[in-house]
């Protein structure tokens, strides 16, 4: 029988259907076992709660969250399949609102992020020091004290909250897992508008002016998601102004915050998903490269885009069940880059290798052209490592898939600070997982000022950040494996000398299972404190002087929220506090691979 076109393509569209995959048989076939019947210690959720979850939470923790080893065989079709299956709703689309969570009251005029009272981006400022003065914050260390929560909302859908707020002009600004970002009222929580992305988002947004196709002025938002998906929308209405795929590798995630600074969006971009393929053996490892890619804030235009591997990965061995390996890779950018203005320069960090062989440029701070990205300066202050998920100590010529020497996964997690010494002279500070921090010099081509250790380091865990006021730079202390996690230092800007030492405070959370007493989530500081939130739930803020524990707020419990939604808060790492005119917003619950699950978005006012 003589086929038309249009008979065998409904004989293909028919195949492609009958060999689409089953969201039951996946489920039956990889999560029956634990979420059918779960036991009264089991954390696992039985079928009813997994429909509480958003479809891109679910992917977000088959890829890259707590249930990733779960999700190791499963294809990244089969992924879709069982999170649009088990929450009941496709991939991008957006759960429903209820209407009195919605403000009645219009939103305030947008004004300059860069004027008056707000939190921009990741760190504050582009310079990432996560300090706010008095004339902006509003809240100094006589304040402190008075601090008492206002009101509490609930990021629907998700096990983990780890955006950073962001406030301006009167509007906080919160991504989540689900791939929804808020506008929600400073004061009360009641929502403005709400975006659903393509997949979920741990950025935090950046906030800038652009022109629309009138030729007039408009504030965005800028953030990426955990499809390495951009997206400018406008600040006032919630609607797209564009989007960008920055990046076709599939192992490709945004989890560093991109930075916005005039009229340019810039991305970085980490390979999260790559980075724990090392046990499997059909993976051809490894091919992925970190970069930064510098977007017209008003079009979403490529610019420009720079590897911090800047060798592409060639043929290396084949293993011994004949798969091809690549190399070298990694280096991938967890954190926001950092802007120098006056030298016009952008500043990041990196990660480690991945891959065979190493590279000059991973676990390294790296100095790019800001106009252009050519890379200007690298110091690489520790080791050349190697590092992937599943790989032993030492590994021979008959895995190649493996580095020949595992590094301690020691990567820079945090974004350089950009601060002044005693004498106005700028310096780069950053912190590492290895528990090293590091001063540079960016006049002297990042030549190394001083290093200070802060802990012996974990390789499980980020250093989200510390922070800078105009005399001492602030460090928390993760060491999620070690033997005594927890704990904050404070060193002299100009020479690193140690001023002040704390231990951990007593446990918040008990003894139970993913209970810590880690510092690793980025610290913020005010006139007088720095702000720290802890493992244990606990956010606590300390005297810049003298390290005293000033003020707490345990955050382990169920809030009533604005929204209706069902809230906890839990284990606090990753994003920080954000300050902001007389108010502090922070994320609580951090589950994953680290930490107790939460989805709650504290705001704390002065009484």
């Amino acid at each position: 029988m003589k086929l038309t076109f249009f008979t065998a393509a409904l004989l293909v569209a028919a195949n492609a259907f009958a060999q689409a995959p089953n969201g039951q048989a996946i489920y039956d076939k990889s999560c029956a076992s634990c979420h059918q019947q779960p036991g009264a210690d089991s954390r696992a959720p039985n079928r009813d709660g997994l429909r509480q979850f958003s479809p891109e939470s679910i992917l977000t923790a088959l890829t890259t969250g707590n249930m990733f080893r779960q999700g190791y065989d499963l294809s990244d079709v089969e992924k879709k399949t069982i999170a649009e299956f088990l929450a009941g709703r496709p991939v991008g689309s957006a759960a429903p609102i209820a209407e009195s969570a919605r403000c009645t009251t219009p939103a305030p005029p947008m004004s300059d992020p860069t004027k008056g009272a707000s939190w921009n981006g990741w760190g504050g400022t582009v310079a990432n020091t996560r300090y706010v003065p008095a004339d902006k914050g509003g809240i100094t260390a006589p304040l402190v004290p008075r601090l008492k929560v206002k009101w509490a909302f609930g990021l629907p859908g998700v096990t983990s909250a780890r955006a950073q707020p962001v406030v301006v002009s009167g509007r906080v600004f919160i991504s989540s897992e689900s791939g929804d970002v808020f506008a929600l009222s400073a004061k009360s929580g009641c929502i403005y508008w709400s975006f659903h992305a393509l997949s979920g988002i741990r950025t935090a947004v950046s906030v800038g002016q652009y022109k629309t196709a009138a030729g007039a002025n408009a504030w965005g938002i800028y953030f990426a998601d955990g499809a390495a998906n951009a997206y400018g929308v406008d600040a006032t209405t919630g609607k797209q102004i564009w989007t960008r795929r920055i990046d076709e590798h599939p192992g490709a995630r945004a989890t560093g915050s991109p930075t916005y600074y005039n009229g340019r969006v810039y991305v970085p971009l980490a390979g999260l998903n790559e980075e724990g393929q090392g046990s499997r053996l059909t993976y051809e490892c490894c091919t992925f490269r970190g970069s930064v890619t510098a977007l017209d804030a008003a079009t979403g235009a490529q610019i420009w885009k720079t590897y911090t591997i800047t060798e592409e990965p060639k043929k290396r061995g084949i293993t011994k069940e004949g798969v091809q390996t690549w190399g070298p890779s990694g280096g991938g950018i967890w954190a926001a880059p950092t802007i120098d203005a006056r030298r016009r320069v952008l500043y990041v960090s990196t990660g480690n290798g991945y891959s065979d062989p190493p590279q000059p440029t991973t676990d390294a701070v790296i100095a790019m052209d800001l106009d252009k990205g050519t890379i200007k300066w690298i110091n690489q202050p520790g080791v050349r490592e190697v590092w992937m998920m599943g790989c032993q100590a030492k590994n021979t010529t008959e895995n190649p898939r493996c580095p020949a020497e595992q590094g301690p996964d020691h990567d820079f997690s945090a974004s350089p600070m950009l601060a002044k010494k005693s004498n106005g002279q700028d310096i780069l500070i950053i912190q590492s997982k290895s528990g090293m921090a590091y001063a540079f010099d960016p006049d002297k081509g990042g030549e190394k000022v001083w290093e200070y250790r802060t802990s012996g380091g974990s390789g499980l865990g980020g250093q989200w950040g510390g922070s800078v006021d105009n005399k001492l730079a602030y460090f928390g202390v993760n060491g999620t494996l070690s033997q005594t996690p927890g704990g904050m230092r404070a060193v002299n800007i100009d020479t690193g000398k140690e001023v002040w030492s704390k231990a951990p405070e007593p446990k918040l959370c008990g003894n139970g299972r993913g209970c810590s007493a880690a510092q690793g989530a980025a610290l913020t500081a005010v006139p007088g404190i720095v702000f720290s939130g802890s493992g244990d739930g606990g956010l606590r803020a300390y005297a810049s002087d003298d390290g005293t524990l000033i003020w707490s707020f345990d955050t382990n419990k169920e809030f009533t929220t604005v929204n209706g939604v069902k809230a906890n808060g839990a284990a606090m790492d990753g994003p920080g506090a954000a300050v902001s005119d007389g108010m502090l917003f922070i994320n609580s619950g951090y589950g994953g691979l680290v930490g107790r699950p939460g989805n709650v978005l504290l705001a704390f006012g002065v009484e």
